[in-house]
């Protein structure tokens, strides 16, 4: 499937007044896959087709991100893009989802993961997430290593280094997350970059770069969603990336008991499921497979 094939089997709806890009297909138990920063739903592409032979798997963009809505005021934070996964598994009746997540998305989930934490306490009814799958991500700040545009962009001078972004420069920059021998096509490079800039979203960046703060703010509540949640959970990383990779899953193995990790390849770099589609879909239909529910 191509971009545009992508986007024209996509639907919108409303959140607070802004169109959100969402695709669902497939038919099965309800997957819900969340992208990252400073991509889309297009990520899931490369493994969309064998997903969705299983699964009815669910996913939008982020406000701010690809086709949908990037309003300049909107309050962007880990918190508000919760409540838009909320808002839109209310809308479609999704009550009880398993997750697939990376980069930003996983601490999007995690915020989700301690929502539900917070409903069983309270005995409340709501959304019940079955299964989490964290692909690469910045599960512990201490553990995540920035590039220096994010560095930039959170700095004073964020929103001119936004200004100053370029597809040249970003191309630069997000392939040096890739793995020696899976760096992004041109093409690729290109699809990536149309998203971002789609309805002028790279000027968004600085606002989008916020999480690096959050993650060190709301660390306790975000690791203890970790730490805390019953529900089965699985690492799946790419062990080259320089951002999230094998220091971030040999810490998880440290800090979590009975942590189930994953690692691909030595060469596969910060995508995975970009980099490396078979060996993703080979261990999360695996860990998949042990899962009753």
């Amino acid at each position: 499937m191509n971009l545009n094939q992508w986007k024209d089997s996509g639907k919108y709806f409303n959140f607070k007044g802004n169109k959100i890009f969402y695709r669902i297909e497939g038919n099965g138990k309800p997957l819900l896959c969340v992208h990252g920063f400073p991509t889309s739903s297009w990520d899931w592409n490369p493994i969309w087709k064998e997903l969705t032979a299983v699964y009815q798997v669910f996913t939008l963009d982020m406000i701010g991100f690809g086709f949908s809505d990037k309003p300049n005021n909107f309050p962007y934070s880990i918190h508000s893009q919760a409540d838009v996964f909320e808002s839109f598994l209310k809308e479609n009746n999704i009550t009880n989802p398993h997750i697939l997540c990376h980069d930003y998305g996983v601490t999007v989930v995690q915020e989700l993961l301690a929502r539900n934490l917070d409903r069983q306490k309270a005995n409340a009814n709501g959304i019940e997430y079955r299964s989490a799958c964290f692909l690469n991500g910045g599960l512990f700040p201490e553990m995540h290593k920035p590039r220096f545009i994010q560095k930039l962009l959170l700095s004073p001078i964020g929103f001119i280094i936004s200004r100053l972004l370029t597809k040249e420069k970003f191309s630069k920059s997000f392939s040096e997350v890739f793995g020696p021998n899976t760096k992004p096509s041109a093409q690729e490079l290109d699809e990536f970059w149309n998203l971002i800039q789609e309805n002028n979203g790279h000027l968004l960046a600085h606002k989008h770069i916020g999480y690096m703060k959050e993650r060190k703010i709301f660390r306790e509540r975000w690791v203890g969603a970790l730490e805390n949640s019953k529900i089965p959970i699985r690492i799946i990383n790419g062990p080259a990336d320089p951002v999230s990779g094998i220091h971030l899953a040999n810490y998880y193995k440290e800090k979590i008991s009975n942590p189930d990790v994953i690692l691909l390849p030595e060469t596969i770099g910060h995508y995975p499921q970009v980099e490396d589609p078979s060996g993703v879909l080979k261990h999360y239909f695996e860990f998949r497979e042990n899962i009753k529910s």
